[in-house]
């Protein structure tokens, strides 16, 4: 897999789940906070990332950060969809990827909705299965993204032109 330059893209990015962890020490009680947050371009490029600190702004800045370094490419469709279905898995989550016509929307949940629409997918049908933790959900997400490959790829695999492969 090719390494992505985060520097060179316009990322947005959407904050998935803040997470409010508690210790308990002789003087009371410390909060710390686990951000998880999702980047991408609207055009391809999404990744995940988990930021801890001891305040929210910090762990969002550095989920931001964590996410840049873990970036992976989707081809996409004419109609900003995927070219094949697909199931992500990571842990006890699953995630079906569905690719769906022009007009269909993106039908998904939170996590997998953050996920596919800064990826720039426009019309896809998902079911998250098993697991409903956000954290796998979203890595299972971007899994299945992994997996997916397109026409020339396959052609390529197989030894055949795109033609073969698609009639």
């Amino acid at each position: 897999m090719k390494k992505i330059d985060a520097s060179t893209l316009d990322l947005k990015d959407r904050v998935v789940t803040i997470n409010r962890v508690t210790k308990v020490v002789k003087g009371g009680r410390t909060f710390r906070f686990a951000a998880l947050v999702v980047v991408g371009d609207g055009n391809g490029h999404v990744g995940a990332g988990l930021g801890k600190a001891a305040e929210i702004p910090d762990a969002i800045r550095k989920g931001k950060e964590d996410a840049k370094k873990n970036l992976v490419y989707l081809e996409r469709t004419e109609s900003d969809s995927i070219y094949h279905e697909i199931v992500g898995k990571f842990g006890a989550a699953s995630v079906l990827l569905k690719p769906a016509v022009e007009g269909t929307g993106v039908i998904a949940g939170g996590s997998v909705r953050a996920v596919l629409e800064l990826a720039g997918i426009r019309n896809i049908v998902t079911k998250s299965i098993g697991s409903n933790n956000k954290h796998n959900v979203v890595n299972a997400t971007i899994a299945g993204i992994n997996g997916l490959k397109t026409p020339t790829q396959v052609a390529r695999l197989r030894g055949k032109t795109v033609e073969e492969i698609l009639s």
